[in-house]
């Protein structure tokens, strides 16, 4: 009998770790990745008959960040990932007033909103549908701590764990969840697009300069 196994990716936390991978790995550059790909590389942590069913990519297009090239690298990202079968749900930023630590005037901060909620709310939809037996939570957020213990305790047959992105492991979560692993800067660099990528009709998308 198969494992059905559903990973849900908190987008940001990951291109964080991929920023990180350019710093700290001599200036590696793996932002051009294959969710699909990487997340199905691991299915044999989740047990021998783990097979993919769906995986999820939460993210937020930065309007506030006034930079069309930005959004516009982000959309055509997200549309390789639609190729590849990834399903994604988006968020918003809101902008939040604060008084700088500097100077004491008033500054204007954005923050993502909705993704750890969202993320949550599409693990206890999945799991209230029986949709899955294992659920991989991609992030090291501790925002998801208190709705991980709560699906675990609510739906004690179902394997939550989390695959935590380069530098991003958690000790609190992965006492939460047995069985939690890392992602290792190799595995961004093994699962790469192929450059241009070839869509199903026929058009060809180019990585963007500088991924």
């Amino acid at each position: 009998m198969s494992i059905r196994t559903i990973f849900l990716v908190d987008g940001f936390n990951v291109y964080h770790s991929v920023i990180d991978i350019t710093r700290y790995c001599n200036g590696l550059n793996v932002r051009w990745l294959d969710l699909f790909s990487l997340c199905n590389s691991y299915l044999h942590l989740l047990g021998r008959d783990a097979t993919l069913e769906s995986v999820y990519y939460f993210s937020s297009l930065a309007y506030h960040l006034d930079d069309p090239n930005i959004i516009s690298r982000h959309k055509t990202y997200i549309r390789c990932l639609q190729e590849t079968g990834v399903k994604d749900q988006l968020g918003r930023f809101k902008s939040k007033t604060i008084k700088c630590p500097h100077c004491g005037g008033q500054i204007t901060r954005h923050e993502e909103k909705e993704t750890d909620v969202a993320i949550a709310a599409r693990m206890f939809e999945i799991l209230f549908n029986d949709e899955c037996d294992s659920i991989v939570l991609v992030t090291g957020d501790t925002d998801l701590a208190p709705a991980v213990k709560t699906a675990k305790r609510l739906f004690p047959h179902k394997k939550i764990v989390f695959a935590f992105p380069y530098r991003r492991k958690n000790e609190e979560l992965a006492q939460i969840a047995p069985g939690s692993f890392r992602i290792h800067s190799c595995n961004y660099m093994q699962h790469q697009f192929p450059d241009p990528f070839p869509l199903s009709d026929g058009t060809k998308i180019s990585k963007p300069l500088g991924w």
